[in-house]
């Protein structure tokens, strides 16, 4: 898998844009707010619809333009594709020129694994960062999984408004039967769906973190959730209700689940050193993209915004051992050496690529 080309028009600071990519490795390099992260979010916007920056899309357009395209041209192992999004007063997404109705129809299209310095947040952050890894991942793979996940959300923000009208306007509280029903017929779907991938992680973490760290480190996790029962989730709804009206909000359900990394017995979160973080990451990362490989048959891209100046040289080099046959676009702000690796540089200033050069078959 990997994009052949692609075009950017009125997208963030690039006015018009027209660059085809090399199979193996694409260094897009230049100085800071020059446009280069604008690159690999027009690739993620494209494989999941959403941004990896932003939820208020009019960001995405151009100062004083009024809409803002982007198109990508793509080859599978058994077919090409284009993509192609429009963004206006509303988005409209397009595969080979046909207009689709729901998002769900992207998915899987083009397959990517990003790596972004705020990706250590999945650490040292909140639930929130480790579940929105998994929500992307599986998204790519299992695009009902994006469905139900949004009924649900819709669901929650129902109840947690009744909620609050029980409170200030006396509402009947039995009717949050209504909503708890279909919490968790939804909830125990995701769980299903998560407990599915995080048994995929674990195979995978375990012998690639063990790589990188030389088996100095064993890493271990542990998925955390209530709601894998449909009706113990029911029950704790219910038990629990007296005090989600005086919160005004759900307390309890799938968007509150987690998963507990450790190393060698000890919380990572905690207990992990920051370098010990970061190869958490870097594992993490390393094993979803052997799982989407196992599950397509293909690679998928690789999205490297300004991680690789977060690695000190002996996790570049665990890394780069493990992207020979992938599609990889990197962001920097200096020139990278990589052995053994063909690959293009794009020079990026103010929203325009000003030269192109690199190494291919060996050659500088």
């Amino acid at each position: 898998m990997w994009i052949k080309n692609i075009k950017l028009k009125n997208f963030r600071n690039y006015e018009q844009l027209d660059v085809d990519l090399g199979k193996n490795v694409n260094i897009f390099y230049g100085e800071n707010a020059q446009g280069k992260t604008n690159i690999i979010e027009s690739v993620f916007l494209c494989s999941m619809g959403k941004s990896f920056r932003t939820n208020k899309e009019k960001e995405m357009i151009q100062l004083e333009k009024e809409n803002a395209m982007i198109e990508m041209t793509y080859e599978k192992s058994d077919r090409d594709g284009c993509i192609k999004i429009e963004i206006g007063q509303k988005k409209n997404i397009f595969i080979n020129g046909i207009k689709i109705k729901k998002l769900s129809e992207l998915l899987g299209k083009i397959n990517v694994v990003i790596f972004t310095p705020d990706d250590i947040e999945m650490i040292k952050g909140g639930p929130e960062n480790r579940r929105r890894f998994l929500d992307i991942m599986i998204s790519q793979l299992r695009p009902n999984y994006m469905h139900i996940l949004s009924l649900y959300q819709k669901t929650i923000k129902e109840r947690n408004c009744y909620l609050k009208e029980i409170q200030e306007k006396k509402k009947d509280e039995n009717l949050l039967e209504i909503w708890d029903e279909k919490l968790a017929e939804y909830a125990e779907k995701i769980f299903a769906y998560r407990k599915e991938f995080i048994a995929k992680i674990i195979e995978k973490i375990q012998k690639i973190h063990q790589e990188i760290t030389k088996e100095k480190e064993e890493i271990k996790i542990e998925y955390i959730s209530h709601c894998g029962n449909r009706e113990r989730y029911l029950e704790l709804l219910k038990q629990r209700r007296k005090l989600d009206i005086i919160k005004g909000y759900t307390t309890k359900g799938i968007h509150r689940d987690d998963f507990v990394i450790s190393i060698n017995g000890k919380n990572v979160e905690v207990y992990g050193s920051q370098g010990q973080q970061r190869t958490t990451v870097l594992s993490l990362k390393l094993s979803e993209l052997q799982i989407i490989y196992d599950e397509i048959g293909e690679f998928p891209i690789l999205l490297l915004d300004d991680f690789m100046s977060e690695l000190d040289r002996s996790r570049r080099e665990r890394l780069v051992s493990h992207i020979q046959e992938t599609q990889v676009m990197i962001t920097c702000t200096d020139k990278l050496v990589l052995e053994n690796l063909e690959f293009l540089e794009y020079n990026v200033q103010d929203g325009k690529i000003v030269s192109i050069g690199g190494k291919q078959n060996g050659k500088i």
